[in-house]
């Protein structure tokens, strides 16, 4: 049995696309993108230009030496264009701004968040998961984890575990390594991709997925869904939090905002088109729990 495939977009999102298409505007979309996210971050206090002139002062040649696989073949979905960013998740650009752009981001999912959302965001995911799983986990492994801010998170919530954080850009890694020295937090770093681990089969209580399958094509969302199973014990537990294709703020969202998404998230509409549910059981899972967590967010779980 094989999750149906549906990609075909409707009529204004083949529109919005079909403008995408035309490099110009595809590249105007871009920077009118990160033009908004830069203005609202210092709108709220998060000095975006101070922190990332500060992050780009320091040497990160040892750092990227240390956490990168240099035999790692990059899946062809990932290098491209992403973000906004010409070479996507593979710059230092792209790993110095991460965490002011999520402050940026998340500054909207409520209305008086300002540079609090993506901590009431983050703890929103936690909340569910600690009334959802009885169990302490002890190992938990954090796939997609970029520059960490998602793997402290997980720390945070469960001090007594111990920690994996797999990425598949090195550029954030490094920056994730940085960080956690800096915070004096013990947690091993990863360079591989999601969908091919190398890790040992069952070796993990609980495998979280924070704000990444919306960035990924059907067929890789899919291939990672079971390696996640594979590297759970049995019983183990499969978190992902995401943006809620249901949420009537994307059902409504105006066109030009639309664009603009869009411009920056090129499998946005695999991503809305996927029956998450349908896709944990055919992978291996118990049917998940779904649970709304914001306004625009949802979490899923389910175990293996």
């Amino acid at each position: 049995m094989t999750t149906a495939v549906k990609t075909a977009p409707g009529i204004s999102s083949r529109l919005v696309n079909g403008l995408l298409a035309i490099k110009p505007l595809a590249n105007l979309a871009k920077h009118q993108a990160r033009t908004m996210m830069i203005k609202r971050a210092e709108r709220i206090g998060v000095p975006w230009t101070k922190q990332v002139k500060e992050l780009s002062q320091l040497d990160w040649g040892t750092g990227l030496e240390k956490v990168q696989n240099p035999e790692l073949v990059y899946p062809e979905y990932y290098v491209r264009s992403f973000h906004a960013y010409e070479s996507g998740n593979l710059s230092w650009e792209a790993a110095w701004e991460v965490e002011v752009a999520a402050y940026a981001v998340h500054a909207g999912v409520w209305k008086d968040a300002g540079s609090q959302g993506d901590a009431r965001l983050r703890q929103s995911f936690f909340d569910i998961l600690t009334s959802q799983i009885s169990t302490q986990p002890q190992d938990i492994l954090d796939l997609g984890c970029s520059v960490g801010m998602s793997t402290f998170a997980l720390q945070d919530a469960y001090p007594q575990a111990k920690i994996t954080g797999l990425d598949l850009s090195p550029y954030f890694l490094a920056v994730a390594q940085y960080q956690s020295q800096q915070r004096q937090k013990s947690i091993q770093w990863v360079h591989a991709a999601a969908e091919s681990t190398g890790l040992p089969d069952a070796s993990f209580d609980l495998v979280s997925i924070f704000l990444m399958c919306h960035e990924l094509p059907q067929s890789a969302t899919m291939q990672i869904l079971r390696e996640a199973r594979r590297v759970l014990r049995p019983g183990g537990h499969l978190a992902i939090m995401d943006m809620n294709p249901k949420s009537e703020i994307y059902i409504k969202m105006p066109p030009y905002i639309l664009t603009l998404l869009k411009s920056t998230e090129p499998y946005l509409d695999e991503y809305f088109a996927l029956d998450i549910e349908q896709a944990l059981v055919e992978a291996g899972f118990k049917v998940p729990t779904i649970t709304f967590n914001t306004p625009r967010h949802r979490t899923v779980i389910s175990q293996k």
